[in-house]
């Protein structure tokens, strides 16, 4: 699956150099990548990551998802540079060389769990003693035998997938718009430029030092301390209109990127702990499936409202408001409640 992702996005990116119609952008750039950033990205890697770690499951995933700030920090400013002197076809030509070049020989080195390797993940020993950094209120939670119609019909479910579609439709309405607001409420293009790529940058310690808190505290208090996150970077691009100025910024950058993007570090966890077992996969695309529909929805909503009223203002707390219904929302679908204990040999 993570090879087909390869594929289908070096083939758009190479693919997208051609294009002379509109349709083929939806094509290439669209549908190609696009479906390969889902196979490749946070859905891809956390179907097999979350196999191999059980004790510092939150800390392991936030490592991984990191390289997502570090990519941006070092790829972007590389694209821009190619964009600048050379044009967009050769940024896209050459980003999709060196993603096959890359990603596709370093891609067979990965295996689905521990046992593929004769190994047994972290948290594991080899006589089967099971550590965990929480308990579980509800034994069946973690049985082998949850099915996707199973688990659909459960509250539980419906609710972490309102979770996440809410979480994710403030994530990438605030995202794609942000720059655009930026200079329209007066700073220079260039500061608004640098204000996206330091969300990345900032987004770094604060995903791997907030995942490592979710195998201590919990994933629920991570993710909702992730909405809490976009609630003050909302407020704060609010703020902006009326009174632009640096520190103002750079506390929205920090809200955004250190605290924001912490909800990666357990989105992969959270599913796994609730639904674990052989569907897992399906289970789990399912509810990244609604993600992915808020992901789209939000940067939709958020440039419809802008158009109909001249300002992002409403975008902006419509945004708060469905990062409140998220955090809410997952500690409604949340599996364990009590205080960080150790199970040995499943007692």
């Amino acid at each position: 699956m993570i090879e087909t992702g390869v594929v289908l996005m070096g083939m758009g990116l190479l693919s997208a150099t051609l294009i002379r119609e509109p349709w083929q952008l939806y094509l290439t750039l669209g549908a190609l990548v696009g479906g390969g950033v889902n196979l490749l990205a946070y859905t891809g890697q956390s179907l097999y990551l979350t196999n191999w770690f059980v004790r510092r499951r939150g800390l392991a995933l936030s490592i991984a998802f990191s390289g997502v700030g570090v990519g941006s920090i070092t790829i972007l400013p590389w694209l821009q540079t190619l964009i600048a002197h050379s044009g967009w076809r050769t940024a896209c030509w050459s980003l999709g060389v060196a993603l096959v070049a890359i990603l596709a020989p370093l891609n067979l080195l990965l295996r689905r769990e521990p046992a593929d390797l004769g190994l047994q993940p972290d948290g594991i020993s080899d006589g089967g003693t099971v550590l965990r950094t929480r308990s579980v209120k509800d034994t069946s939670l973690t049985s082998d035998d949850w099915t996707l119609g199973r688990a659909v019909r459960t509250q539980r479910f419906r609710w972490l997938a309102a979770s996440y579609f809410c979480g994710l439709f403030t994530w990438y309405a605030v995202q794609v718009h942000q720059t655009k607001y930026l200079t329209e409420i007066g700073f220079e293009p260039s500061s608004a430029a640098w204000a996206l790529g330091l969300v990345s940058l900032v987004a770094v310690p604060g995903q791997i030092a907030l995942g490592h808190l979710s195998d201590r505290i919990g994933r629920e208090w991570i993710w909702t301390i992730g909405n809490f996150g976009f609630v003050l970077c909302c407020a704060a691009l609010l703020a902006l209109s009326t009174a632009p100025s640096a520190p103002l910024l750079w506390f929205m950058v920090v809200a955004q990127g250190t605290l924001g993007y912490s909800l990666t570090s357990v989105m992969g966890a959270i599913p796994a702990e609730s639904f674990g077992g052989r569907h897992f996969g399906s289970i789990f695309g399912t509810v990244m499936l609604a993600a992915i529909i808020g992901g789209a929805a939000g940067p939709w909503v958020a440039g419809t409202l802008h158009d109909l009223s001249g300002s992002y203002s409403l975008a902006f707390w419509l945004s708060i408001a469905c990062s409140v219904f998220s955090a809410i929302s997952v500690w409604r679908a949340a599996p364990r409640q009590s205080s960080s204990i150790c199970i040995e040999g499943g007692d």
